[in-house]
């Protein structure tokens, strides 16, 4: 099954149009990055104050079908992928009430936290990626079999 965090949006997360502020969307998007990590016995506080290694995000997109209002329950599938050795994208399905709202990516590369030059993905985020790939893969399979 793919990973999924629920999350409620807030006040805080709405612009003047009263609805999902653009930007907030991703904000939304990493916690479920890191509640997924956290799910696969990673320890957060390591991961992301670990002086050797990151994790930037060189690129995002996301794409909104329908406004997100303030009390909306959401409920965020992600899907990570393995790009190569040192790189790997996270796809979000973002819903409310079984229709889907909004889909984005975050794609990352690992890096040497000192040099800024690029090196291989550490085992526990490779660990990572396969789970939630089978995972994602078997989801898939189950849903199809429920079609036919």
């Amino acid at each position: 099954m793919t990973f999924t965090y629920n999350r409620t949006v807030r006040f805080r997360d709405t612009d003047a149009a009263q609805v999902v502020y653009f930007a907030n969307i991703l904000g939304i998007c990493h916690e479920a990055y890191e509640e997924s990590l956290a799910a696969s016995g990673i320890n957060l506080k390591d991961f992301f104050t670990n002086p050797s290694v990151a994790f930037p995000i060189v690129h995002t997109s996301v794409d909104f079908f329908r406004p997100m209002f303030c009390g909306d329950n959401l409920v965020i599938s992600l899907i990570p992928q393995k790009l190569g050795v040192d790189k790997f994208e996270i796809a979000y399905e973002i819903s409310v009430a079984d229709v889907v709202v909004a889909k984005a990516i975050t794609r990352h590369v690992c890096i040497d936290a000192s040099s800024r030059k690029k090196q291989e993905l550490p085992e526990e985020i490779v660990s990572w990626l396969e789970t939630n790939r089978r995972d994602a893969e078997g989801a898939e399979r189950r849903r199809l079999r429920e079609v036919l």
